[in-house]
């Protein structure tokens, strides 16, 4: 912090991963993060690493959605594959790209993360790790989505497989883990009390001492009674004291996207009481 406002200590890119520009929320620090190539691609490594210090406040976004492609055979890199060699979706012959992402929150500091949807090409195939350490005294809001292909082009779970992992810390304890792989070839994904017709997926968490059940189950009101059209399937719990953990599915893009949107801005509204912070780019 310098004169009550957020400032970027110290960063470091590698091409084609790219820093834009620090932008001041009313004292926050907002930057978007950015691919300048066409995505990622079989036997690629994208690796983040996000330190929050004591007091600072940072608004973290994409320029736009990360695209993960296939790789091909002369492309492969077989030291990339014996990074994650428990991973039996992936045989040694063909390895995933690989995005390793790491936050660390301190104590009285702020993060807010707010990512558009991957989009798996087909034949893609693709490891994601997300580890969030937030402290006690940390703040965080988190919103990561997926799509299930390029959906207007008939790729809809044609993808090779997705491995993907969110865990948050808070302090010494593990408060949140997400884990599945994906293999459309061995399971339809699109089966009822798997995705059903979903082809958007999304996860949203809140840290924050004022996170209640109370205001989770307000929440689920407030999504249920701003989608008439049932377009888009919201369940939002409190699984720990000071955690809201939601997660959305829906066929379509747009109602998902304003979903996402509403949730975003009452988690301004009723926890952080900073409207000013929603992300524009």
């Amino acid at each position: 912090m310098r004169r009550g406002r957020t400032v970027l200590a110290h960063s470091y890119a590698e091409p084609p991963l790219r820093i834009g520009r620090v932008h001041d929320l009313d004292g926050a620090a907002y930057v978007i993060l950015v691919c300048s190539g066409p995505g990622i691609f079989g036997g690629d490594t994208f690796e983040y690493s996000v330190h929050v210090a004591s007091g600072a406040r940072v608004v973290l976004t994409s320029q736009s959605a990360l695209q993960a492609h296939p790789s091909s055979p002369s492309a492969l890199q077989p030291s990339v594959s014996a990074l994650q060699p428990s991973i039996s979706a992936f045989p040694p012959c063909c390895p995933p790209a690989l995005c390793k992402q790491r936050y660390v929150v301190e104590d009285d500091a702020e993060l807010h993360c707010d990512w558009d949807p991957l989009i798996p090409f087909a034949g893609a195939r693709l490891d994601q790790r997300f580890d969030l350490n937030v402290a006690g005294g940390g703040r965080l809001f988190w919103g990561d989505a997926m799509m299930a292909g390029r959906v207007s082009r008939g790729e809809t779970w044609r993808f090779e497989a997705l491995s993907h992992q969110l865990a948050l810390r808070t302090g010494d304890r593990l408060s949140y883990l997400e884990r599945y792989t994906i293999v459309p070839a061995e399971r339809r994904v699109d089966q009822p009390w798997i995705a059903g017709g979903a082809r958007y997926l999304a996860t949203t968490l809140v840290h924050h001492p004022d996170a209640s059940s109370e205001i989770a189950e307000l929440w689920q009101r407030e999504a249920v009674a701003a989608d008439d059209r049932n377009t888009v399937q919201v369940a939002v719990d409190a699984p720990a004291a000071g955690l809201i953990a939601a997660r959305f599915l829906s066929a379509d893009g747009a109602p998902f996207a304003r979903a996402r949107a509403s949730y975003r801005a009452a988690a301004l509204r009723d926890i952080f009481r900073r409207p000013e912070l929603a992300t524009r780019k």
